[in-house]
């Protein structure tokens, strides 16, 4: 007589984690066969790093190479939203192809399809971050910290980079279709990033209403943060502001998410 194992109804934290990095790797794996899906975030941080420096950086900061310095961080920042846009448009696909309909009769943690998708953007995250710094340091780029707070700044962005994350997984589960994710995701990334201290360290030349807003946005503490651990200057409360901005984002969304998911597919 054959004895079907049963899996556990409640699985634990490891075996969840375990889950999600496998169906991570999926991801990953996935750009081996379709490099292409690559190429916005290996040439968008490139297009918007040469278009706003050689556009805005004579009449910000008098010159491109004073403007650089104060840009990039800021185009660091700017990218923990931009890049994860193509999550949401992904995990649309995925739900509309029937993937996640699979994903369901496995015996896997009901989190793990979602987890999986969110660490899988690591990759991405990673050549983003060295397509940006990379090219910005051969236009004369220079860092003015030491090494741990370098690095630092790059957990800090990658950090607020998976929390951002979670809001594109709302956006791909809500959108009707995956052409409709981009849509909805510039509504939301617009006023976030170009309503920020970005492309404008100096958010004195705004009128009023503009800088309130700009002074609560959570861009603007990231990209203050990134300027600080970079290219030395005082860091304020800009870096528990990002964190708590990050930890608010996920505990939010992520609830919001598996309910989300629980429901559509």
């Amino acid at each position: 007589m054959t004895t079907i194992a049963v899996p556990p109804r409640r699985i634990s934290p490891q075996r969840t984690l375990r889950h999600g990095l496998t169906l991570a790797w999926r991801n990953v794996a996935q750009l081996k066969h379709s490099p292409e899906k690559l190429l916005d975030t290996t040439l968008t941080p490139v297009v918007f790093l040469l278009l706003f420096l050689y556009v805005f950086g004579g009449a910000v900061a008098g010159d491109t190479h004073s403007y650089l310095q104060q840009l990039l961080p800021g185009l660091v920042a700017q990218m923990t939203f931009i890049g994860t846009m193509g999550l949401g448009v992904a995990l649309n696909e995925d739900i509309h192809k029937g993937v996640f309909d699979r994903f369901r009769s496995l015996p896997i943690a009901r989190s793990a399809p979602l987890v999986g998708s969110v660490l899988g953007e690591t990759i991405k995250f990673c050549v983003m971050m060295t397509m940006l710094v990379g090219f910005g340091v051969i236009l004369g780029f220079r860092f003015d910290s030491d090494p741990l707070s370098i690095v630092a700044a790059l957990a800090l962005a990658y950090v607020f980079f998976l929390a951002v994350c979670w809001i594109f997984v709302l956006v791909g589960l809500l959108a009707p279709s995956p052409e409709s994710v981009q849509g909805i995701g510039f509504i939301l990334v617009m006023p976030l990033t170009f309503g920020s201290s970005v492309l404008m360290p100096n958010i004195g030349t705004m009128p009023g209403w503009l800088q309130a807003w700009v002074k609560v946005n959570p861009v603007t503490h990231l990209a203050e943060s990134l300027r600080a651990l970079m290219i030395g200057g005082p860091m304020g409360n800009h870096a528990w502001y990002t964190l708590a901005w990050a930890a608010g984002i996920v505990l939010v969304t992520f609830p919001l998410a598996l309910r989300l998911y629980a429901r559509r597919t």
